[in-house]
């Protein structure tokens, strides 16, 4: 698909609408608008409301009460921010209409589903992305660094991500908040999830989950635990990684301490005398690395444009994403059924061939063991 070119110079800008205008699309809106690389040309949103903020706003932006429509115009790509559940359908429906497609986190509410829109992508040559915001964090690329090169064997992980709301209707904390942390575990670790277990409780809405513990092992036996919550008087944004060499905070809350690094940890003697065998203690200094900071969204816009420009596939791809979806889909299933661990079957990155019956499989997988993965009622609260 040729890029529209805007300007005298004939360089090409993409010309890209944005589906969706509720909480995250207003924001998504300002970074692609202020894009050299792109243009707002449209947005789409069922709400009179919503499309009205739009022409206050941004008087020359089409607007469009139905996502169709907006792919019936003549725009390059498309960012959707909409429900979880409907993901699928209006990525699918963009991809057809020889769109590239950005899509909020997660992709989609199962790994099948998730399968068929990489497929698709790949079939009719046009980039798919996800908007796994926090991988574009200077924060997290830092903290990324920090443990592959400085923490040494990674002992276990401890994530919080708590506030008070913004409570769904139609999904749960696991599916609203979960994303996150399991995307920023994932890339942090370089490691693919093998198993996971969740508990969780309904505390305002029966069978809408708003608090939820999740446990997931990896293939090196790292343990990360993470506590999921809508309903805490405190905003929490933190992971902590603890190794046998140092150990590391990332908090997303703090503006100027967003890394601290602590020289701590225990030295275990060697040697063969029970009553020599003592524990040795490590408090060391902490550090504070500097992190230059740049909006995380507006790299991911960015990279979003740059990825279809120069046909390399993005950071956060539909293949990559799949593995939180797995996650999430397995946890979710988990929560269901007392805790019971749960296998995570993450398609191999290595065959991007996607054929039939590798999503059928995975379908098929799906269905033996929900019925449902918008809604969850765990099994004790």
């Amino acid at each position: 698909m040729a890029l529209h070119s805007v300007d005298g110079s004939g360089a090409g800008r993409l010309r890209v609408g944005v589906i969706g205008c509720g909480y995250w699309g207003p924001q998504l809106i300002r970074n692609i608008s202020d894009l050299r690389g792109a243009t707002l040309n449209a947005v789409a949103d069922p709400r009179a409301e919503r499309l009205a903020y739009v022409r206050s706003q941004y008087p020359g932006v089409a607007r469009y009460s139905d996502h169709r429509a907006l792919l019936e115009s003549n725009v390059d790509a498309v960012v959707i921010a909409t429900p979880i559940h409907t993901h699928y359908e209006i990525a699918r429906d963009a991809i057809l209409a020889g769109k590239h497609v950005m899509v909020e986190k997660p992709l989609t509410d199962s790994v099948s589903d998730a399968l068929d829109l990489v497929r698709l992508a790949e079939e009719h040559n046009r980039t798919l992305m996800v908007g796994h915001t926090f991988l574009y964090n200077p924060a997290v690329e830092a903290l990324r660094r920090i443990v592959r090169e400085d923490v040494g064997r990674v002992f276990y992980v401890d994530a919080a991500r708590l506030n008070l709301g913004l409570f769904q209707t139609k999904t749960s904390v696991l599916w609203d908040l979960g994303p996150h942390d399991i995307s920023i575990i994932n890339y942090v670790l370089g490691q693919e999830p093998v198993s996971v277990s969740a508990r969780g409780s309904s505390c305002v809405r029966p069978g809408i989950c708003d608090v939820a513990y999740i446990e997931i092992e990896y293939k090196s036996g790292v343990m990360a635990r993470v506590h999921l919550s809508w309903l805490d008087p405190a905003k929490v944004r933190r992971i902590t990684v603890v190794g046998n060499r140092q150990m590391v905070v990332y908090n997303d809350v703090s503006l100027g301490e967003k890394i601290r690094i602590y020289d701590k940890g225990v030295d275990t003697p060697v040697t063969d005398d029970f009553g020599e065998f003592q524990l040795s203690y490590r408090y060391g200094q902490v550090s504070i690395p500097y992190i230059e900071w740049r909006e995380p969204l507006a790299v991911q816009c960015e990279h979003f444009v740059d990825s279809i420009k120069t046909g390399t596939q993005p950071r956060t791809g539909g293949l990559e994403a799949i593995a939180a979806v797995a996650v999430l889909e397995a946890a979710h299933y988990s929560l269901q059924h007392e805790g019971r661990p749960q296998p995570v079957n993450i398609p191999s990155r290595f065959d991007p061939a996607l054929q039939a019956s590798d999503i059928l499989r995975f379908d098929n997988d799906r269905q033996d063991r929900q019925n449902s993965v918008l809604m969850d009622a765990p099994a004790a609260s």
